[in-house]
C-alpha cells in the first residue's frame, strides 16, 4: 500500500521521531489481527502509528526506533512461509522488508521477546504506548523486568516510561505535502461516490441499495475500504446522529443524509450531503438546509491559520442559534441562545475534528487549557447539522428533517482549501445534477 508515498518519506519520519526523542529507544507495534467469528477474521487493518513510520501493512509486526547520535530503525516481522502464502498470500520477510522499506535491520517476529530486552537495556527512557492492550502492557513489562534482574551485573533499566503517541500526534497533526496528495485523491473518489448516489436516489429503493452504489464507487475508483460505517439515513432516521442500520426505505418528499467517505492508502475522507429523494427539496426542507448550509459557510471562512481550532465551530453556532431564533424553534435573543446553549436542542455536536490516518485523527485540540491555533497542514472536517426530531414546540412543517453539510478542509497559508469541493451542495446545483440521473 505504500504506492502514495515514497518509502524515503517514513525514513524521515522516523529519523523526526529519533530526533524528538533525542536519546532512548521507542517501540511501536502494528494492530493484531481480529476474529470475526469461528475461522474467519476482520479484513486486517494496520495501526496508523505504525504505518505513519513505515508504510508496512503486514500484521505481526513491529518497529523499534534507537535514538542518538546514530539513529537505529529496527523491524520485527513474519518470516517468508511457502506454506502459509498459499494460503494467505505474499509475506516481504526479514530481509526483502529491509531492503524495500529502508530499515537498518529486520528480523523475525519470532526473536522479539528474545532480543528486546538487549535493545532497550541501557537506555534511559522507554517510548511506548500503555493501556491499549494488557497482553502488549504485560510484554513490556516482562522485557523491563529481564533487564532488571541484571542489575548486579551493571545493567540499567530504562528509568523513565513515555508516550510515543504524545510525539506521534504532533507530527501526524501536520501532513505533508505526501500525505494532503493521498487525501486530496480519497476526496475526491468520496465526492464521485455521492454524485453516483445522488443520481440513484429515488422514491421506493432502500437506503443499504444506496450504499451499495457508494461502496461499489469506493473500490470502482481504487480505495481499499470504507473509512467508517457509512450513514445512509432517510426521512427522521437523519435526526439520529449515527445511524447505520441502513435498512430503511427512501419516500417521495424526504430528505436522504449520506456521511460517507473512503480511506485510500490508509488515509481517510469524511463526507456528508443531504438531498432530496425527488430531486426537489421543499419549502421547510430548503429553510432549514440553507441554514446549515450558511452556518458551514461561516466556520469554513473562520479556518485560516492563526485562528483558534474553535473558531469555525463558534461561526457555525452563531449562525445556526440566529437561525432558528428566526424560524421560531428556540426563543430569546442571539447572545442568550449561545450563552445558554439552547441550540443545542437541534444541534448537538461539535462543527469538526481532526482529519487523517484515522477518521478522528491525531493531534490535541488544547494546548495548556486553550484551544490550539490553526496551521497549514492541519486538516479538519467542517461539519454543522440541524436536527428537527418532532415533539412539543416544534412546527410540524419542520419535525422530522434533519440536515448535516460536512467537507473535507486543509489548512494553507492563503486560508483553507475544501478537498471535498466536487461534491455537490448548493441547492440549485444538487437539484440540476439529480435531474440528470434521468437524462
Amino acid at each position: 500500500m505504500t504506492a502514495g508515498i515514497d518509502t524515503a518519506i517514513y525514513r524521515r519520519r522516523r529519523a523526526r521521531l529519533a530526533a524528538a526523542m533525542r536519546a532512548g529507544v521507542a517501540i511501536v507495534p502494528t494492530a493484531p489481527e481480529r476474529s470475526r467469528n469461528r475461522d474467519t477474521h476482520y479484513p486486517y487493518r494496520f495501526d496508523s502509528y505504525f504505518y505513519y513510520l513505515t508504510g508496512f501493512c503486514e500484521p505481526e509486526a513491529v518497529l523499534v526506533i534507537v535514538a542518538g547520535a546514530v539513529p537505529q530503525h529496527i523491524l520485527f516481522c513474519r518470516d517468508r512461509d511457502p506454506e502459509r502464502e498459499i494460503w494467505d498470500g505474499f509475506r516481504y520477510g526479514p530481509e526483502a522488508a529491509c531492503a524495500a522499506f529502508g530499515f537498518d535491520e529486520a528480523h523475525s517476529i519470532s526473536q522479539l521477546d528474545a532480543l528486546m530486552p538487549e535493545l532497550i537495556a541501557d537506555r534511559g527512557t522507554l517510548y511506548c504506548h500503555l493501556g491499549a492492550a494488557t497482553a502488549w502492557d504485560v510484554r513490556l513489562t516482562d522485557w523491563l523486568n529481564r533487564v532488571r534482574a541484571r542489575a548486579r551485573s551493571g545493567v540499567t533499566a530504562p528509568g523513565e516510561v513515555k508516550d510515543v503517541h504524545a510525539l506521534l500526534d504532533e507530527m501526524r497533526l501536520i501532513k505533508d505535502p505526501e500525505e494532503l496528495s493521498v487525501m486530496r485523491r480519497a476526496a475526491a473518489i468520496s465526492a464521485g461516490a455521492h454524485r453516483r448516489a445522488m443520481h440513484a436516489a429515488a422514491p421506493g429503493r432502500a437506503e443499504y441499495e444506496i450504499e451499495a452504489e457508494l461502496l461499489h464507487e469506493f473500490r470502482r475508483q481504487g480505495a481499499q475500504a470504507p473509512a467508517y460505517s457509512p450513514i445512509i439515513a432517510a426521512g427522521s432516521r437523519a435526526c439520529v446522529l449515527h445511524y447505520v442500520q441502513n435498512d430503511g426505505m427512501l419516500n417521495d418528499g424526504e430528505l436522504l443524509l449520506i456521511d460517507a467517505g473512503c480511506e485510500l492508502d490508509g488515509y481517510a475522507a469524511d463526507l456528508t450531503r443531504t438531498f432530496p429523494v425527488n430531486g426537489r427539496y421543499t419549502g421547510p426542507q430548503r429553510e432549514i438546509y440553507d441554514l446549515v448550509l450558511a452556518a458551514q459557510s461561516a466556520a469554513i471562512a473562520a479556518v485560516k491559520p492563526g485562528a483558534r481550532w474553535d473558531a469555525p465551530h463558534r461561526a457555525a453556532v452563531e449562525t445556526i442559534a440566529q437561525g432558528l431564533i428566526d424560524l421560531k424553534l428556540i426563543p430569546g435573543g442571539l447572545a442568550e441562545a449561545v450563552e445558554t446553549e439552547a441550540y443545542r436542542k437541534f444541534y448537538m455536536h461539535r462543527t469538526g475534528h481532526w482529519l487523517g490516518l484515522d477518521v478522528h485523527d491525531a493531534g490535541d485540540y488544547k494546548l495548556e487549557g486553550e484551544w490550539r491555533p490553526l496551521a497549514p497542514g492541519m486538516v479538519l472536517t467542517v461539519e454543522p447539522g440541524c436536527y428537527i426530531r418532532g415533539g412539543e414546540g416544534v412546527p410540524e412543517r419542520f419535525a422530522g428533517i434533519g440536515v448535516r453539510i460536512e467537507d473535507d478542509v486543509a489548512v494553507t497559508e492563503a486560508g483553507a482549501e475544501v478537498l471535498t469541493h466536487d461534491a455537490p451542495k448548493v441547492p440549485a446545483e444538487v437539484e440540476a445534477w439529480m435531474r440528470r440521473r434521468n437524462g
